[in-house]
């Protein structure tokens, strides 16, 4: 299993790609189609068209990594869309990566900073934050 900071974003190429693309391509693709910086040290995950492949790819401080998996049997719970970019959390990403479908499964309530608070520093939100209703 891969653990990443909680700071880092994972982004989705929604669009089904070739694997035979490489750093380069894979760069190509983060900027023109996910939109987004692909040297800004985040995720980029890309996905086939059969969904049994996933390249994972990202710029570790000096160079280019790429990470890659390959099932020997069954399919990834890949989110196709023709709008290119999907933006998930670190933890779902995981549960992706381990075969688990997050549309069968329900989330539990959980307490989340209002908007207005949620641009203070952590410090700061904490003394103004709400208390979490049960």
């Amino acid at each position: 299993m891969l653990s990443f900071p909680a700071a880092i974003q994972v982004f989705l190429c929604t669009v089904p790609c070739d694997m035979r693309r490489s750093f380069d391509g894979l760069s190509m693709m983060a900027e023109h189609i996910v939109r987004a910086n692909p040297l800004s040290g985040h995720l980029f995950v890309y996905c086939n068209r059969r969904s049994d492949r996933v390249k994972i790819l990202y710029w570790d401080r000096d160079g280019w990594a790429i990470w890659y998996k390959r099932l020997e049997a069954g399919t990834f719970q890949y989110p196709f869309h023709e709008s290119g970019r999907k933006e998930i959390a670190a933890w779902e990403l995981g549960v992706l990566l381990e075969g688990i479908d997050l549309k069968a499964g329900k989330r539990r309530k959980r307490y989340s900073l209002p908007r207005a608070a949620a641009g203070l520093p952590a410090a700061a939100s904490a003394e103004h934050a709400a208390p979490a209703k049960g």
